[in-house]
């Protein structure tokens, strides 16, 4: 399984540059309007992919299910700086307990922002530690439950007068959708590319 999640990644040497795979879906719905980079870290430890609840007082996505990360900084050299930066700010994730494995294709989202997926492995030995007042659960789904085609579940919702064809999982309790699951498809579907 590791093996097909390394061969699925884009090497760290060449990151995914905008627009987003979903880049005309996207223009439909929401305009030519500039796309805010954003990057998250889609971290793997012991099997198990790591996850967070928003808390419910934010004022955007909140009480969510998404994989750390944000806005880029201007500061932030890279996508991989920005994910490195927001994990640690959001669940305490140190730096020196994450080996970054390569990129998922840039992801654009109804908010405006295109995400870069940083794929990276974390040390077992490392410790998690919520920021209250971003994150109100950190939890872990193994990466095999997103490989079973059967918890996959597909819906259509309306937006602003437009169909869109949308995905979602759910694992004890916790419903996983919107730009979290569209990475999550990516990730699958390029893991079952020969």
């Amino acid at each position: 399984m590791i093996e097909d999640l390394q061969r699925a990644l884009r090497p760290l040497s060449q990151p995914p540059a905008p627009p987003g795979w979903n880049h005309a879906a996207m223009t439909e719905l929401i305009g030519e309007i500039e796309r805010r980079p954003a990057a998250v870290l889609i971290g793997l430890r012991d099997g198990c992919l790591v996850l967070t609840v928003r808390t419910d007082h934010l004022s955007s996505h909140a009480g969510q299910v998404a994989f750390p990360g944000g806005s880029a900084d201007p500061t932030d050299a890279d996508a991989l700086t920005t994910a490195l930066r927001e994990s640690e700010e959001e669940i305490g994730l140190e730096r020196a307990r994450v080996t970054p494995l390569g990129y998922l294709d840039c992801f654009e989202t109804i908010s405006g922002f295109c995400i870069t997926p940083v794929v990276a492995h974390i040390a077992s030995e490392a410790r998690f530690r919520p920021a209250p007042a971003e994150v109100a659960e950190v939890f872990e789904v193994p990466l095999k439950f997103f490989l079973k085609p059967a918890n996959l579940k597909r819906y259509t919702m309306d937006y602003r007068g437009h169909r869109r064809e949308m995905v979602e999982f759910h694992y004890e309790g916790h419903r996983i959708w919107g730009a979290t699951a569209a990475i999550l498809l990516n990730l699958v579907q390029r893991m079952e590319q020969p």
